[in-house]
Protein backbone atom coordinates (compact mmCIF):
# COMPACT_ATOMS: atom_id res chain seq x y z
CA UNK A 1 0.00 0.00 0.00
CA UNK A 2 1.65 3.25 -1.17
CA UNK A 3 2.21 6.21 1.15
CA UNK A 4 -0.37 8.33 -0.66
CA UNK A 5 -2.99 5.63 -0.12
CA UNK A 6 -2.99 5.91 3.68
CA UNK A 7 -3.69 8.60 6.25
CA UNK A 8 -2.04 9.20 9.62
CA UNK A 9 -4.71 9.27 12.32
CA UNK A 10 -4.80 9.22 16.11
CA UNK A 11 -7.21 7.66 18.60
CA UNK A 12 -7.58 7.94 22.38
CA UNK A 13 -6.28 11.48 22.54
CA UNK A 14 -3.28 10.68 20.35
CA UNK A 15 -2.07 7.59 22.19
CA UNK A 16 -2.99 5.20 19.37
CA UNK A 17 -1.18 5.75 16.06
CA UNK A 18 -3.38 4.56 13.22
CA UNK A 19 -2.27 4.47 9.60
CA UNK A 20 -5.26 3.36 7.57
CA UNK A 21 -6.46 3.44 3.96
CA UNK A 22 -7.45 6.87 2.71
CA UNK A 23 -10.34 5.31 0.78
CA UNK A 24 -12.62 2.40 1.53
CA UNK A 25 -13.50 1.35 5.05
CA UNK A 26 -12.01 3.52 7.78
CA UNK A 27 -12.11 2.93 11.53
CA UNK A 28 -14.62 5.08 13.38
CA UNK A 29 -15.77 5.47 16.95
CA UNK A 30 -17.39 2.01 16.81
CA UNK A 31 -13.94 0.45 17.12
CA UNK A 32 -13.05 2.57 20.15
CA UNK A 33 -16.35 1.84 21.88
CA UNK A 34 -16.05 -1.88 21.16
CA UNK A 35 -12.62 -2.01 22.79
CA UNK A 36 -13.87 -0.02 25.77
CA UNK A 37 -16.53 -2.66 26.47
CA UNK A 38 -14.19 -5.66 26.67
CA UNK A 39 -13.69 -6.60 30.36
CA UNK A 40 -10.01 -7.49 29.94
CA UNK A 41 -7.43 -7.47 32.73
CA UNK A 42 -3.62 -7.35 32.55
CA UNK A 43 -2.27 -10.62 31.18
CA UNK A 44 -5.52 -11.61 29.44
CA UNK A 45 -5.44 -12.79 25.81
CA UNK A 46 -7.95 -11.06 23.50
CA UNK A 47 -8.85 -11.92 19.90
CA UNK A 48 -10.12 -9.22 17.53
CA UNK A 49 -12.03 -10.89 14.68
CA UNK A 50 -11.82 -8.81 11.50
CA UNK A 51 -9.16 -6.55 12.98
CA UNK A 52 -8.63 -4.25 9.97
CA UNK A 53 -5.80 -1.78 10.58
CA UNK A 54 -5.85 -2.64 14.28
CA UNK A 55 -7.97 0.18 15.72
CA UNK A 56 -9.98 -1.81 18.29
CA UNK A 57 -7.10 -4.10 19.28
CA UNK A 58 -4.68 -1.22 19.81
CA UNK A 59 -7.21 0.84 21.75
CA UNK A 60 -7.62 -2.10 24.11
CA UNK A 61 -3.87 -2.67 24.38
CA UNK A 62 -3.37 0.98 25.32
CA UNK A 63 -6.30 1.05 27.76
CA UNK A 64 -5.33 -2.13 29.62
CA UNK A 65 -1.61 -2.36 30.37
CA UNK A 66 -0.33 -5.91 29.93
CA UNK A 67 -3.22 -7.25 27.86
CA UNK A 68 -2.21 -9.41 24.88
CA UNK A 69 -4.12 -8.69 21.65
CA UNK A 70 -4.34 -10.83 18.53
CA UNK A 71 -6.09 -9.91 15.31
CA UNK A 72 -7.25 -11.93 12.31
CA UNK A 73 -7.90 -10.14 9.03
CA UNK A 74 -8.47 -11.22 5.41
CA UNK A 75 -6.71 -8.21 3.80
CA UNK A 76 -2.93 -8.60 3.64
CA UNK A 77 -2.35 -4.84 3.38
CA UNK A 78 -4.38 -4.19 6.52
CA UNK A 79 -2.47 -6.89 8.42
CA UNK A 80 0.77 -5.08 7.58
CA UNK A 81 -0.68 -1.74 8.62
CA UNK A 82 -1.94 -3.16 11.90
CA UNK A 83 1.51 -4.54 12.76
CA UNK A 84 3.14 -1.22 11.89
CA UNK A 85 0.52 0.64 13.94
CA UNK A 86 1.22 -1.58 16.95
CA UNK A 87 4.91 -0.69 16.80
CA UNK A 88 4.19 3.02 16.37
CA UNK A 89 1.80 2.92 19.31
CA UNK A 90 4.40 1.22 21.50
CA UNK A 91 2.54 -2.06 22.05
CA UNK A 92 4.26 -4.17 19.40
CA UNK A 93 5.41 -6.74 21.96
CA UNK A 94 1.79 -7.36 23.01
CA UNK A 95 0.08 -7.36 19.60
CA UNK A 96 -0.01 -9.95 16.83
CA UNK A 97 -1.95 -9.76 13.58
CA UNK A 98 -2.51 -12.71 11.24
CA UNK A 99 -3.80 -13.12 7.71
CA UNK A 100 -6.73 -15.51 7.52
CA UNK A 101 -10.48 -15.87 7.33
CA UNK A 102 -13.07 -17.46 9.55
CA UNK A 103 -13.39 -20.56 7.39
CA UNK A 104 -9.64 -21.24 7.44
CA UNK A 105 -8.06 -19.40 10.39
CA UNK A 106 -4.29 -19.52 10.99
CA UNK A 107 -3.17 -22.67 12.79
CA UNK A 108 -1.67 -20.44 15.49
CA UNK A 109 -5.19 -19.58 16.63
CA UNK A 110 -6.38 -22.45 18.79
CA UNK A 111 -10.06 -22.87 19.74
CA UNK A 112 -11.04 -21.97 23.30
CA UNK A 113 -7.68 -20.25 23.87
CA UNK A 114 -8.75 -16.61 24.41
CA UNK A 115 -10.03 -14.95 27.56
CA UNK A 116 -12.05 -12.49 25.48
CA UNK A 117 -13.13 -12.20 21.84
CA UNK A 118 -14.40 -9.01 20.21
CA UNK A 119 -15.73 -8.31 16.73
CA UNK A 120 -17.30 -5.66 14.54
CA UNK A 121 -19.00 -7.89 11.94
CA UNK A 122 -20.25 -6.44 8.63
CA UNK A 123 -23.35 -4.37 9.27
CA UNK A 124 -25.25 -5.19 6.06
CA UNK A 125 -26.73 -8.65 5.42
CA UNK A 126 -25.70 -10.30 2.17
CA UNK A 127 -28.14 -9.41 -0.60
CA UNK A 128 -29.73 -6.64 1.46
CA UNK A 129 -29.74 -3.07 0.16
CA UNK A 130 -27.23 -1.44 -2.16
CA UNK A 131 -23.57 -2.16 -1.36
CA UNK A 132 -20.99 0.68 -1.27
CA UNK A 133 -19.32 1.34 -4.62
CA UNK A 134 -15.83 1.11 -3.14
CA UNK A 135 -14.83 -2.60 -3.13
CA UNK A 136 -12.81 -2.35 0.10
CA UNK A 137 -15.64 -0.60 1.91
CA UNK A 138 -18.17 -3.10 0.56
CA UNK A 139 -15.97 -5.98 1.75
CA UNK A 140 -15.93 -4.57 5.29
CA UNK A 141 -19.55 -3.44 5.46
CA UNK A 142 -21.47 -6.19 3.63
CA UNK A 143 -21.54 -9.89 4.46
CA UNK A 144 -19.84 -12.00 1.81
CA UNK A 145 -19.62 -15.74 2.20
CA UNK A 146 -19.70 -15.71 6.01
CA UNK A 147 -22.96 -14.42 7.46
CA UNK A 148 -23.43 -12.86 10.89
CA UNK A 149 -24.25 -16.26 12.37
CA UNK A 150 -20.88 -17.53 11.13
CA UNK A 151 -19.06 -14.64 12.81
CA UNK A 152 -20.83 -15.42 16.08
CA UNK A 153 -20.03 -19.14 15.76
CA UNK A 154 -16.35 -18.35 15.28
CA UNK A 155 -16.22 -15.99 18.27
CA UNK A 156 -17.85 -18.62 20.50
CA UNK A 157 -15.45 -21.28 19.22
CA UNK A 158 -12.36 -19.22 20.08
CA UNK A 159 -13.28 -18.05 23.60
CA UNK A 160 -12.53 -20.01 26.77
CA UNK A 161 -15.23 -21.23 29.12
CA UNK A 162 -16.09 -18.29 31.35
CA UNK A 163 -14.57 -15.84 28.87
CA UNK A 164 -16.43 -12.99 27.22
CA UNK A 165 -17.59 -12.25 23.68
CA UNK A 166 -18.29 -8.61 22.77
CA UNK A 167 -19.95 -7.53 19.51
CA UNK A 168 -20.84 -4.11 18.10
CA UNK A 169 -23.58 -4.15 15.46
CA UNK A 170 -26.32 -2.08 13.92
CA UNK A 171 -29.30 -1.71 16.24
CA UNK A 172 -31.70 -3.06 13.63
CA UNK A 173 -29.79 -6.37 13.66
CA UNK A 174 -30.00 -6.83 17.43
CA UNK A 175 -32.52 -9.64 17.03
CA UNK A 176 -30.09 -11.52 14.76
CA UNK A 177 -27.27 -11.15 17.29
CA UNK A 178 -29.39 -12.28 20.23
CA UNK A 179 -30.75 -15.21 18.22
CA UNK A 180 -27.22 -16.35 17.41
CA UNK A 181 -26.04 -16.08 21.03
CA UNK A 182 -29.12 -17.19 22.95
CA UNK A 183 -28.47 -20.37 24.91
CA UNK A 184 -24.76 -20.24 24.03
CA UNK A 185 -23.67 -17.19 26.03
CA UNK A 186 -25.00 -16.26 29.45
CA UNK A 187 -25.06 -12.91 31.25
CA UNK A 188 -26.01 -11.35 27.90
CA UNK A 189 -25.86 -7.57 28.19
CA UNK A 190 -27.09 -5.00 25.66
CA UNK A 191 -25.73 -1.44 25.59
CA UNK A 192 -27.63 0.89 23.21
CA UNK A 193 -25.61 3.75 21.71
CA UNK A 194 -27.84 6.79 21.24
CA UNK A 195 -26.62 9.39 18.68
CA UNK A 196 -28.39 12.13 20.68
CA UNK A 197 -30.84 12.17 23.57
CA UNK A 198 -34.30 11.25 22.34
CA UNK A 199 -33.07 9.65 19.09
CA UNK A 200 -33.27 5.97 18.25
CA UNK A 201 -30.11 3.95 18.79
CA UNK A 202 -28.16 3.19 15.61
CA UNK A 203 -25.61 0.87 17.21
CA UNK A 204 -25.65 -1.62 20.07
CA UNK A 205 -22.92 -3.43 21.93
CA UNK A 206 -23.82 -6.97 22.97
CA UNK A 207 -21.63 -8.92 25.39
CA UNK A 208 -21.88 -12.16 27.33
CA UNK A 209 -19.93 -14.94 29.03
CA UNK A 210 -19.49 -18.47 27.75
CA UNK A 211 -21.20 -21.09 29.95
CA UNK A 212 -22.71 -18.48 32.28
CA UNK A 213 -26.26 -19.02 33.48
CA UNK A 214 -26.97 -15.38 34.33
CA UNK A 215 -29.97 -13.67 32.67
CA UNK A 216 -29.98 -10.90 30.07
CA UNK A 217 -29.52 -7.27 31.13
CA UNK A 218 -30.57 -4.20 29.14
CA UNK A 219 -28.41 -1.24 30.17
CA UNK A 220 -29.57 2.40 30.10
CA UNK A 221 -27.25 3.09 27.16
CA UNK A 222 -24.86 5.89 26.28
CA UNK A 223 -25.64 9.20 24.54
CA UNK A 224 -22.81 10.09 22.17
CA UNK A 225 -23.55 13.68 21.10
CA UNK A 226 -24.92 16.84 22.64
CA UNK A 227 -27.50 18.88 20.65
CA UNK A 228 -24.67 21.01 19.17
CA UNK A 229 -22.97 17.88 17.80
CA UNK A 230 -20.09 17.82 20.27
CA UNK A 231 -19.41 14.62 22.17
CA UNK A 232 -21.02 14.26 25.58
CA UNK A 233 -18.74 14.16 28.63
CA UNK A 234 -19.47 10.42 28.94
CA UNK A 235 -18.40 9.82 25.34
CA UNK A 236 -15.29 11.99 25.73
CA UNK A 237 -14.23 9.93 28.72
CA UNK A 238 -14.10 6.88 26.46
CA UNK A 239 -13.07 8.30 23.08
CA UNK A 240 -10.40 10.74 24.27
CA UNK A 241 -9.38 9.67 27.77
CA UNK A 242 -9.53 5.94 27.08
CA UNK A 243 -11.93 5.00 29.84
CA UNK A 244 -13.70 1.66 29.89
CA UNK A 245 -17.41 0.92 29.70
CA UNK A 246 -18.43 -1.59 32.40
CA UNK A 247 -20.82 -3.63 30.27
CA UNK A 248 -19.98 -7.00 31.82
CA UNK A 249 -19.17 -7.29 35.51
CA UNK A 250 -17.41 -9.96 37.49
Amino acid sequence: MAEGDVTEDRLLGGRVHLRQPADGFRAAIDSVLLAACVPAAPGDAVLDVGSGAGAAALCLAVRVEGVLVTGIETDRGLVRLASDNAEATGVGSRARFYLGDLASPPIRLSPASFDHVMANPPYVAEGSGRPPRDPARAHAMVESGVRLSGWLDFCLKMVKSGGSVTIVQRADRLADVLSGLNGRLGALTVLPLWPRAGEAAKRVVVAGRKHSGAPLTLLPGMVLHRPDGAYTDEAEAVLRAGGGLPVLRG
